[in-house]
């Protein structure tokens, strides 16, 4: 039997790092993963093949069961559930959706420690939805009601203490079509004052514009965390950080650092080079990437914050070895720290 609590990273074991530092990552069940997270035996004859089309491509996707994340959780302590993004938990007519029954499937295979982030539906807070090769407006942008009863109630009676937080991510906004600084700062500010109170909200913004004082103190204002996303059309990590003047905002004494994909390079390129996800890509990790997370860990200890990672194979080719990465220079510079 593994110890679950284990720190090794030569094998993975991510769990014993740090007690305040959770390190996890964006999705899971990648069947890439075998010989690093996941037994070489333990999953035959239950892997689904899938095609997945990204930039007018088509990749086939090797999917394990749900229940190899009593395995993932053997070597992280959390895990960001993406698949919640595109659909609610609830219909409109408060019906079971897809994403409900695998987010039940889920927790029939969680034990107490073991945490998930869950990712706000889009309908909630994007301003414009994808659909086919353009865009079109989001009537149900920041709809209190949807929020609470086809997500935050379901989640909340799905997966209790397993539930570590929620993310809201905005879409990037181009310079013709964002709404101005003071605009959006009232739109958030009305739109959490009216959610349930809750320290586990935490925002992701994509568009730099946004990564400034008026929303800053929205966010002060409710508790709500700002999350540090290392992403194509986003300012390195620690000028993110600096723009919030080295602050955390999250009630709870949280933060989410998410590894998402290069500065500069768009999803679909990200996506074609990291596939199928089982190694580093050589030259795909940028310089930086990790040194700056070690930072943001350190910084985050001493303002006795929790620190969440959430590391995406997008950013690098294959999460876990990113993971080994982050933990080992984090460990590095703990150590070098200790000795001044």
């Amino acid at each position: 039997m593994t110890v679950v609590n284990d720190f090794d990273p030569d094998r993975y074991f991510f769990r014993g790092l740090h007690p305040s530092l959770y390190l996890g990552t964006a999705s899971d069940r990648y069947a890439g993963w075998i010989g690093q997270i996941y037994s070489e035996d333990r999953y035959v004859g239950q892997i689904i093949k899938r095609t997945k089309k990204v930039g007018g491509k088509s990749f086939q996707e090797r999917v394990l069961p749900v229940s190899s994340v009593e395995e993932y959780f053997q070597h992280f302590r959390i895990l960001e559930i993406d698949y919640t993004f595109y659909k609610p938990l609830l219909n409109e007519k408060g019906e079971a959706t897809q994403s409900y029954h695998v987010l039940r499937a889920y927790r029939d295979h969680l034990k107490g420690n073991d945490y998930l982030f869950l990712k706000v539906p889009q309908i909630i807070f994007a301003q414009k939805l994808r659909r086919g090769n353009s865009y079109v407006e989001n009537h149900q942008f920041l709809d209190v009601r949807a929020f609470i009863e086809q997500f935050y109630q379901p989640a909340e009676e799905l997966l209790g203490g397993n539930l570590k937080g929620f993310i809201f991510e905005q879409e990037y906004q181009r310079r013709e079509e964002r709404s101005s600084v003071q605009d959006l700062a009232g739109l958030l500010d009305g739109f959490f004052d009216s959610l349930p109170e809750d320290d586990r909200y935490h925002v992701e913004l994509r568009t730099e514009k946004y990564l400034t004082d008026p929303i800053f103190e929205v966010l002060i204002k409710h508790g709500i965390g700002q999350v540090l996303s290392h992403w194509t059309w986003l300012p390195p990590l620690k000028k993110q950080f600096a723009k919030a003047s080295r602050r955390f905002f999250n009630a709870g004494n949280q933060v989410v650092i998410r590894l998402m994909t290069p500065i500069g390079m768009r999803y679909e390129e990200a996506y074609a080079r990291a596939h199928p996800f089982d190694k580093l890509i050589e030259g795909m990790l940028q310089p930086g990437t990790i040194a700056d997370t070690a930072d943001l860990m350190l910084n985050g200890l001493e303002g006795n914050v929790e620190v969440n990672v959430i590391i995406n194979n997008r950013v690098g080719g294959n999460a876990p070895q990113i993971a080994q990465l982050v933990s080992g220079e984090f460990m590095a510079r703990n150590k070098q720290g200790s000795k001044r």
